[in-house]
């Protein structure tokens, strides 16, 4: 049985944030949901799309689970327009000849960058800044050119701006307002954030018009003319990108008859119904709900829940004016605004900070009475601002120039805000909703009350609150390492590192009880490991190996089928013609199935335990060594070909991260960690999805840290700029000694930096200004490091006693003359099996078993 018919008009991420609410509260089915999208992507993350100018890949940026449309309730339509509605017969039309009848209809169609009609718009080479198909446009044309301008100095403006210098452009901003970011923040705020910006490298210029584009020698925008207070100015640029401003997509709506706002926006009540068809309702940027056009991803999201539970539920309740709280980082700068950011209340009182030197500003709107919270702005230094944001519109819990500081006596509790303070606005989550869920599902971390409330599950601006509000609701969470230790992993490090303890043993009967787990034993073992307190030993000598788990303890990883693989070193990705070929000799010899990884190495699979050593020999003779895939150490530095190879290279990649390869390895630490260095730009190395990254530039190398390419990826970030090398290895190296000391058990680096309280600011404190005083102490662990590295397998290699414990069964030390060898995608791999069972190798294999 067919439901009700609902149809969307866009599949942007209001449009998808509809239809995802829908999934989530009809449980029944009733919808049957029909998606329409211009794109030939489907919903992704716009906010999001400067990453892909520094390295994220396109999926990354996608909203929609797989399988999200396999639903039968559900059916998208890309890369079709809308061009047809009919009200009369509930009927949509699209240029691709579909013909799609409605129940309700939802209209999402967002809105379409503005370009003013300067001479010369349309040359090559000028852009406006919305979609993945414009990125793509930018980053092609961009290649190898010189200079760029962006026209506007807003949000967007701004992200353009970073895109360009990313692409290793010289920028130059125009803005014709006196200020940046006028609709956002006040004179102060964009006073501060001009002078922040013009640190950083970046040519801006306001109260300045764009009067014409000019044209080179091959028909392509090459000048820029503009107009200061009646002073012509030329500027050369070789790229030009419009950032003016956007208008609300309504000519569907218009030609269909509903009415638009007096300056555009499909005019809807507050259940964002269309005022001329109860059946069609309106959201996000193309809505006119108010008298207002909302241009933040935020209102968006509140009217796609409204829309979503009247349709679902029946429920009515209106939306008011929405908020247009925002909180971002452009060019590295923190920005934010909530409320009555610009004061407009009548009698509004205005509480003011700044500190030019610093370049940090800060402004508190507060009613003529000073008891009530009404907005405010924040430059340089946005920790206050989840509290300050979840308190507009309540009562002042205290002295109002507190309120701008978190920590050092300042900022609020919790408890001082009502159970209505709006904790997420994205996804208008209050306190007392998220205190209750706290309570009630007895959540002790931060990842069980985003699931449990949608809180902070969008922009994450509200993360360090509701931290906050987890610390102060009584629902205690251990921070034990396990039953055996009560302290925590870098509590435990801290007692190795003051007592000199060598051993499980003697840390256990000083410090713990029990006989040890699981999960304290190979803690241990890597902290020993990381502090060089092994004495010279190898790391499975003595009571060590049996604190290894059993990758640790053969020196290679158990693959699925029981049999092991082999990753020997190749630092930086770079190999001699006669290293693969004895690579290639040993795969055939043992029979082994061979794959190059995506960390530039190569994976030999399907040994045996009694073959590693054998295998280990040849590979260490001809100059291999481990390369710690079966370790929580370092993996691999990878690199593109840089400056010796490659036309855009501007250093030499390849050096830096086989040095970088080289004085790391080895190194034991809370997880495994991998890095990347590119030689340019264009990130080939993909730097800044890994734990630690370096990027070259004209003037050096910029350094990036806490990236993760894993299940939850993270961008890494900004921790040095234009840096010489010498200055970037001595950072890289106090960077993972202070996350070794520091960091919790199998806690990568993006989420251990994202818990540091502080976050990169105080890591940059600590690590480059040597706020704690502890940098001598961090240099000198990694040198200890450096000075007692030895090759695992070549250490196995040479001594009998470890040689031992190489058996696949301690009464059979031979090799089993029952094992099987299949055929994988024409490679000879071995697969051990029970006695009549079998086993399907997953790919164009066969199901086999004993003989």
């Amino acid at each position: 049985m067919v439901g009700r018919r609902l149809v969307v008009v866009g599949n942007g991420m209001v449009g998808h944030r509809l239809v995802e609410a829908i999934h989530e509260r009809d449980t029944e089915r009733d919808w049957q949901i029909t998606v329409v999208g211009d794109e030939p992507e489907p919903a992704y993350d716009r906010v999001a799309l400067s990453s892909l100018f520094a390295g994220a890949a396109e999926q990354d940026l996608h909203l929609a689970p797989a399988g999200f449309y396999d639903d039968d309730s559900r059916v998208l339509h890309l890369g079709d327009t809308v061009v047809e509605l009919d009200l009369a017969a509930h009927l949509i039309r699209t240029a691709a000849g579909r013909e799609l009848p409605y129940d309700e209809l939802v209209l999402a169609t967002g809105s379409y960058p503005f370009v003013p009609p300067v001479p010369g718009h349309d040359l090559s080479g000028v852009f406006v800044y919305r979609t993945l198909a414009d990125v793509a446009a930018i980053r092609g044309y961009a290649a190898g050119r010189r200079t760029g301008l962006v026209v506007g100095g807003g949000l967007l403006g701004l992200e353009a701006a970073g895109a360009l210098r990313g692409l290793g452009l010289e920028v130059r901003i125009i803005e014709f307002a006196g200020q940046l970011m006028p609709m956002q923040i006040d004179a102060g705020g964009g006073e501060v954030l001009r002078r922040r910006i013009d640190q950083a490298g970046y040519d801006v210029h306001l109260a300045t018009a764009t009067t014409k584009l000019l044209p080179d020698g091959n028909g392509a925008v090459g000048r820029v003319l503009a107009d200061n207070a009646g002073t012509e100015l030329v500027f050369d640029a070789d790229v030009v990108v419009f950032a003016t401003g956007v208008r609300p997509r309504d000519e569907l709506a218009r030609s269909g008859g509903l009415p638009v706002g007096p300056r555009g926006g499909i005019l809807v009540d507050e259940h964002c119904r269309t005022v001329a068809d109860p059946n069609v309702s309106a959201i996000g940027e193309c809505a006119n709900l108010g008298g207002v056009v909302y241009g933040l991803v935020a209102p968006g999201y509140s009217m796609a829940e409204a829309v979503a539970e009247r349709l679902v539920t029946g429920d009515a309740e209106g939306l008011a004016a929405q908020d247009l709280s925002t909180k971002l980082k452009l060019l590295g700068i923190e920005v934010a605004s909530f409320g009555d950011a610009h004061a407009r209340t009548p009698g509004a009182l205005t509480v003011n900070y700044a500190d030019p030197v610093a370049g940090i500003y800060k402004r508190l709107v507060v009613t003529d009475d000073a008891r009530t919270v009404l907005g405010g702005v924040l430059v340089g230094d946005t920790s206050s601002y989840p509290t300050l944001r979840a308190l507009v519109g309540h009562e002042l819990p205290g002295d109002p120039q507190d309120l701008l500081f978190e920590g050092a006596g300042g900022g609020v509790a919790t408890g001082a805000l009502p159970d209505t303070a709006q904790i997420c606005s994205c996804r208008a989550v209050t306190k007392g909703a998220i205190c209750g869920a706290i309570t009630s599902k007895c959540l002790s971390d931060v990842g069980g009350v985003k699931a449990a409330t949608g809180a902070g599950t969008v922009c994450g601006s509200c993360v360090p609150l509701l931290k906050k509000l987890l610390v102060e609701s009584g629902v205690a969470a251990s921070t034990a390492l396990c039953e055996h230790f009560s302290q925590t992993r870098a509590q435990l490090f801290d007692v190795v590192r003051v007592t000199g303890i060598t051993s499980f043993t003697g840390l256990i009967q000083a410090h713990g009880t029990g006989r040890g787990c699981d999960i304290c034993k190979p803690a241990v073992a890597s902290i020993l490991a990381s502090l060089g307190r092994l004495d010279g030993e190898h790391i499975l000598a003595g009571e060590q190996s049996a604190l290894q788990d059993t990758n640790d303890r053969f020196m290679a990883n158990i693959q699925r089928n029981g049999t092991y693989s082999v990753v020997p070193r190749i630092p930086g990705g770079e190999i001699t013609p006669d290293k693969l070929i004895v690579i290639g000799e040993v795969a055939r010899d043992f029979g082994l199935y061979t794959k190059i990884t995506g960390g530039q190495r190569i994976d030999l699979f399907g040994a045996r335990v009694e073959q590693l050593p054998s295998i280990w020999r040849r590979l260490v003779d001809a100059g291999f060594e481990s390369g710690h895939a079966y370790g929580k150490a370092l993996r691999t530095v990878k690199s593109c070909v840089g400056s010796d190879w490659c036309r855009y290279g501007v250093q030499d990649s390849v050096g830096l991260a086989i040095d970088l390869e080289l004085r790391y390895r080895g190194l034991r630490s809370p997880h495994k960690l991998k890095s990347g260095v590119s030689g340019c730009a264009r990130e080939c190395a993909e730097a800044q999805a890994k734990d630690f990254g370096v990027i070259a530039t004209e003037n050096g190398w910029n350094l990036y840290v806490g990236g993760n390419g894993g299940a939850r990826p993270r961008h890494a970030d900004l921790l040095l700029q234009d840096t010489d090398t010498e200055t970037v290895i001595r950072t890289i190296d106090r960077f993972l000694m202070f996350y070794i000391r520091t960091a919790d058990r199998l806690q990568r680096t993006a989420t251990w930096l994202a818990d540091l309280e502080g976050g990169l600011e105080y890591l940059r404190a600590v690590i480059v200004d040597d706020s704690l005083g502890i940098c001598a102490e961090l240099d000198a662990a990694m040198a200890v490091h450096i000075a007692t590295y030895q090759d695992e397998w070549a250490a196995v290699l040479d001594d009998p006693e470890q040689l031992r414990r190489f058996t696949t069964f301690v009464n059979a030390p031979d090799a089993d003359p029952d094992i099987e060898f299949v055929s994988v995608r024409g490679q000879i791999s071995p697969v051990p099996m029970e006695p009549r069972s079998s086993v399907l190798i997953a790919g164009p294999t066969l199901s086999v078993g004993r003989r």
